[in-house]
């Protein structure tokens, strides 16, 4: 029964909004073969009905604390929609070197470029690869897929992972079509997706807004305080040039200004290879469109670079640990090599405030404030039958890289406008995984 009512507590989302990436899944109560057994024992000993009054009141204390959500939930904490979230503690005054992704980080394109995207897709399979023309009917559906699923290239699957590695059992498509959990067992042979198969697995890519004007603040901000600054993006130079002019057009910048910003741009750098290859340098010529291939030893003001790796890159800068910090919107390809590299490193999660306002909202609080008198009931009648391990719910894949490759993580970059250069940005004590996951307090649905 308890399980039951577990299940029938999952927090709703928002349509036009959904969040498999940063939700956290509702709790399944553990069903041991032992505790039924215990709890047997236990019932025919003399101490039974004692047990069965003490399970009663510890049921109708629940069911207080159920009614009295309403007015408690006034009490539970918000979290801030523009707030930096912390997983390790990140000092800013000893950050001497911020680097930049372009793409879904210091720009965001609206959900237009999306359906553009997926109609040249359309056309290109239809005209070049001669797949039928009945492809031609299909509309882009800007609510599927959504950010945090992984598309296996070998079968054709999009699947949603949880904090282990595993398949969600909801969570896994062959086009627009659900499969069952036999499915899923039959095409994988098990929830849960091996090493091999991980490699085959590509992040996928989702829906963001134009970036605010409040970008060139902070860049700007930056240089003010001495800091050095670089871009390095896996785009074609023209079409960073593009993105920029457009974007500073309304800051009095003018023609090539925009790269008087950053002291070093490196286009085309092929991410993630970039940190582990031994890709030389190449100058980029912007007026002729062509790569010189003098070696390059030391990076020049005013200049664009194609190519090169992190080894090279570190030698001619001397930029070394935890002063640079690099920020990037892709887990993976943008955060992981930097993070193993020893750099600090930021997650731009656009998404992360539609999230933070549903979690804000009564309906979720009170989900939470559910499911917090739930696991601590649960808790409670485990402890008289069996000692058994809690389930509270397990976070996504998307949430795992998060945790394990951000050192701090946010919606955009402006938000760091709202903090002190001096700023000592250390993770909450009261976590699990996500800072921004919303929290219930203890002492609010205590059923003691």
């Amino acid at each position: 029964m308890a399980a039951a009512a577990a299940k029938r507590l999952r927090v709703p989302t928002r349509r036009g909004y959904p969040s498999p990436a940063l939700s956290t899944a509702a709790p399944r109560s553990p069903r041991d073969p032992r505790a039924l057994c215990t709890l047997s024992t236990t019932l025919r000993s003399g101490a039974g009905e004692d047990e069965i009054e003490r399970i009663r009141r510890e049921f109708e204390d629940a069911k207080r604390n159920y009614l009295s959500i309403p007015a408690a939930i006034k009490d539970m904490p918000k979290m801030n929609p523009q707030g930096i979230y912390v997983n390790k503690n990140v000092k800013l005054d000893d950050l001497h070197v911020y680097g930049f992704d372009y793409d879904y980080t210091l720009s965001h394109y609206s959900e237009h470029l999306q359906c553009l995207i997926y109609d040249l897709a359309k056309k290109h399979l239809v005209n070049e690869l001669k797949y039928p023309e009945s492809c031609l009917k299909y509309e882009y559906d800007r609510s599927f897929p959504v950010r945090g699923l992984y598309y296996d290239r070998l079968k054709g699957c999009l699947l949603k992972l949880d904090f282990f590695g595993s398949i969600e059992p909801d969570g896994c498509f062959f086009g627009r079509r659900k499969l069952s959990l036999s499915e899923i067992k039959e095409l994988y042979g098990t929830r849960h997706i091996g090493r091999d198969q991980a490699l085959q697995l590509v992040g996928l890519m989702d829906v963001f807004c134009f970036s605010e004007s409040q970008v060139f603040r902070f860049l700007k901000m930056l240089r003010e305080k001495g800091k050095k600054l670089f871009l390095l993006t896996n785009s074609p130079f023209y079409f960073v040039d593009g993105g920029m002019r457009y974007l500073l057009e309304d800051q009095h910048f003018d023609g090539n200004s925009w790269r008087e910003l950053f002291d070093v741009v490196i286009a085309q750098a092929n991410k993630p290879t970039f940190y582990n290859s031994d890709h030389p340098f190449r100058v980029y010529d912007t007026q002729k469109d062509t790569l010189a291939f003098t070696a390059v030893d030391k990076f020049l003001p005013d200049q664009v670079y194609y190519h090169g790796c992190l080894k090279s890159f570190l030698q001619i800068t001397k930029w070394r640990g935890p002063e640079v910090i690099y920020f990037g919107d892709h887990l993976l390809s943008d955060l992981r090599g930097p993070s193993k590299a020893g750099w600090r490193t930021a997650a731009v999660i656009r998404e992360l405030e539609d999230e933070i306002e549903i979690q804000n909202g009564d309906s979720y609080r009170f989900q939470q404030a559910k499911l917090s008198i739930i696991h601590d009931l649960l808790g409670k009648v485990h402890a008289t039958v069996v000692s058994t391990e809690k389930d509270t719910g397990r976070e996504s894949s998307f949430a795992y890289h998060i945790h394990q490759y951000a050192d701090i993580y946010t919606s955009k970059l402006e938000n760091f406008l709202s903090y002190a250069p001096e700023s000592w940005l250390h993770p909450p004590h009261d976590i699990k995984i996500m800072p921004h996951n919303a929290k219930v307090p203890a002492s609010l649905f205590s059923t003691s």
